[in-house]
């Protein structure tokens, strides 16, 4: 509880524009260490990310993305409403989304998947958005447009859904995972429609 109050108290401390990344961890005392310089150990985790940022509360917003989404959905063919439901279920809108196995931003993309997509910024809406939207369509292609197993590879992995025979793995992280997906898209089809 005292670690949670500290952080607050050292966010409400920062400048309102943050230039460079904040790293922190928690030691085997308990007792949170931060540096400005980019650690070489994994158990640092980025509080503020590296780069010009403005440090402001987070509220979602369901639209606000809206453009974006449209525009590389277009130019990939993928459904801008399934980005928008891929997106609600794995970040909720928060730009500065981070996941405890190190996945990042809107889409919730993975460094090693980051890589792969060439995405040079993963905490940058355009970045991450287009990222993973070629990461939907590179997924839709391997797994011909069957949209369980896209959304399955999406979350636990397309080596995950090949290990089990082309089959949803029996995680039930990814099995909650596609329900939450396929229900916020029947909502967001929905909504758009009337």
């Amino acid at each position: 509880m005292l670690t949670r109050a500290f952080t607050v108290l050292i966010f409400l401390m920062l400048p309102t524009f943050v230039f460079g990344g904040i790293y922190g961890y928690v030691d085997e005392r308990g007792v949170y260490h931060f540096t400005n310089v980019v650690p070489v150990g994994k158990r640092y985790h980025v509080v503020i990310p590296d780069k010009d940022v403005q440090v402001v509360p987070y509220e979602p917003n369901q639209n606000r993305y809206d453009s974006i989404i449209h525009q590389y959905s277009s130019v990939y063919g993928i459904d801008p409403h399934l980005v928008k439901a891929v997106m609600k279920a794995e970040s909720n809108f928060n730009p500065y989304a981070r996941s405890k196995k190190g996945a990042q931003g809107l889409m919730q993309i993975m460094p090693e998947t980051a890589n792969f997509l060439k995405i040079r910024d993963p905490y940058s809406p355009d970045d991450n958005i287009e990222g993973g939207i070629k990461y939907l369509k590179f997924l839709d292609e391997v797994f011909q447009g069957n949209l369980d197993l896209v959304l399955a590879a999406y979350n636990a992995g397309p080596k995950r859904v090949m290990e089990h025979n082309m089959r949803v793995p029996p995680i039930e992280e990814t099995r909650t995972f596609i329900k939450r997906v396929k229900e916020n898209y029947r909502k967001i089809k929905k909504s758009n429609e009337g």
